[in-house]
């Protein structure tokens, strides 16, 4: 899988040949057919794997950030630095969601992955939701208020940054973690009662 990741990242799913990943993981041609069908049931898994894993760094990081709020503000603001160095500064994470870009024309299953709520995106509607019960935030749907959230800081750094193929300044990244969390909060901070 880890050679197969490589080779697709390196060249592309067309340019990729099953000989090329059979060399790269020191097996026979043989042995992937065996455990794959042919070189797109490789390739989706090999997405679906990466998914995964960055599904479980993301809750990681959600325990690290969001797991018990005493400052909201500071929460998310930690939130949002993680999550924005996540995004900008992991190049084998910017390099498969381009790969996956280009290819989801090819596969219509990279398209119906990506667009229902994905668990990561679940797991953070479920802290946002724990942080409306404590009185924290207005979220009437976490769901909604979890890709608020996600655009307002990984999607403006992901455009910036044209999914991690141009570099950003850590000033730049800054700015947008606060500024981001800085709209959420007006959007969905609890509004004091006013008389």
């Amino acid at each position: 899988m880890r050679a197969a990741l490589e080779a697709f990242l390196q060249e592309g799913f067309a340019r990729t040949s099953v000989d090329t990943i059979a060399t790269k993981a020191g097996v026979s041609k043989r042995t992937i057919y065996d455990y794959y069908q042919d070189k797109e049931q490789l390739f989706l898994s090999v997405i679906q794997e990466a998914g995964a894993t960055r599904n479980a760094e993301f809750g990681d990081l959600l325990d690290r950030t969001l797991g018990q709020v005493h400052d909201l503000e500071a929460a998310l603001l930690a939130f949002g630095r993680e999550f924005a160095h996540a995004v900008v500064r992991c190049p084998e994470r910017s390099a498969i969601t381009r790969l996956m870009i280009a290819e989801a024309v090819h596969f219509p299953e990279l398209l119906d992955a990506w667009r229902p709520v994905g668990p990561a995106q679940r797991e953070l509607a479920a802290r946002l939701a724990r942080l409306g019960e404590q009185g924290l935030l207005d979220v009437p749907d976490p769901v909604v208020a979890a890709e608020h959230l996600e655009v307002l800081v990984a999607g403006v750094l992901s455009n910036r940054s044209l999914f991690g193929a141009a570099p950003l300044g850590e000033g730049e990244i800054e700015r947008v973690v606060i500024d981001g969390v800085k709209a959420f909060l007006r959007a969905y901070r609890t509004k004091p009662d006013t008389p």
